[in-house]
């Protein structure tokens, strides 16, 4: 699995932060209750010193040692009561100078042992939700959300429908490095931005980096970097098209074809294919309207390398309308 670069970078530097933070604020507390009081100040430096007898006690040999350990043990445990009787008294919860971990399990650091705090990921995903280029869409277009009820008034497209559903459902919970790349095809209005939203969804949940995108976006990105023109600042750096490790395509041929945006075009279909990064194509073009509208090249890469979906059945958009 590979999270979002950049993503990683700065939500592990976030965590190193945090991390460095809740010791800060330990340290502000323990000079806070110092500066009140003495006693526990005292108790402290007494706790420190006996930190140190209880590893000197603990690296002896012989019977001697073990007596010596629970010796020091008893001390320390009659301490650390008498502090917190003192905490007490002045109104402060036992565990006030530790540090205020957010994360009870990692202790703000990302990590349990070797392996990704729950924490860590969850942050990672939501953060890969917004580079995804989907934002609020993918958390509300899910499979789950998804509903076949629209498709019911013909058995045929029906039952189309549910292969598709489950062929995208399996795909996106099987997915890894080689996966196939597919052409999801068929009117306005039949789901195919609403599963493959959910596939990339959940392939994002698992731990990969997915970037969706409509091809006029995509080719304004392009001709940004070329020309200086289109988005501005807003432009995605050519290279995520190629580096993610699925991309999602949208409505490709609703773009101005030309031979700077078939090039584009050529570029990444052939670059995703040779380093076996699979995409998804959303189109409402069918196999021979894509033959005629592209090169023979392009037509070649998709029809070829491209496992193919029909979607069919009525726009459930005006479908939704017609219920209000």
């Amino acid at each position: 699995m590979a999270y979002n670069k950049e993503n990683y970078r700065r939500i592990r530097a976030a965590y190193q932060t945090k991390y460095l933070k809740a010791y800060e604020e330990a340290e502000r507390r323990m000079e806070e209750l110092h500066q009140k009081s003495p006693a526990i100040a005292e108790i402290d430096r007494k706790l420190a010193a006996t930190g140190a007898e209880i590893a000197l006690a603990a690296l002896g040999t012989g019977g001697s040692y073990r007596e010596k350990l629970a010796e020091v043990e008893k001390k320390n445990r009659a301490l650390q009561e008498k502090r917190e009787a003192l905490l007490e008294e002045l109104g402060y919860p036992a565990d006030y100078t530790l540090p205020p971990y957010e994360c009870p399990y990692c202790h703000d650091s990302g990590f349990v042992d070797t392996k990704m705090c729950e924490c860590m990921r969850r942050e990672l995903v939501l953060a890969a939700y917004d580079s995804s280029g989907l934002g609020e869409l993918m958390r509300t277009q899910s499979f789950e959300t998804f509903s076949p009820d629209y498709y019911a008034a013909d058995p045929a497209e029906s039952a189309t429908m549910r292969k598709n559903f489950e062929l995208l459902r399996d795909y996106a919970e099987g997915f890894g490095p080689g996966a196939d790349s597919l052409i999801l095809c068929g009117a306005t209005g039949l789901g195919k931005t609403h599963l493959s939203t959910a596939v990339a969804r959940r392939v994002i949940e698992r731990g990969y980096d997915v970037y969706y995108t409509g091809a006029i976006a995509m080719f304004a990105d392009f001709e940004h970097a070329r020309f200086g023109t289109g988005l501005g600042e807003q432009a995605v750096d050519p290279a995520r098209y190629v580096d993610c490790d699925l991309l999602i395509l949208d409505d490709l041929g609703t773009e101005v074809t030309n031979q700077f945006t078939n090039s584009c075009l050529y570029m990444i279909l052939d670059n995703r294919i040779n380093l076996h990064r699979p995409t998804i194509i959303n189109t409402n073009l069918t196999g021979k309207e894509i033959k005629a509208r592209y090169t023979d090249r392009i037509a070649s890469r998709i029809l070829g390398g491209f496992n193919p979906l029909l979607f069919t059945g009525t726009d459930v958009r005006r479908q939704k309308l017609t219920k209000k």
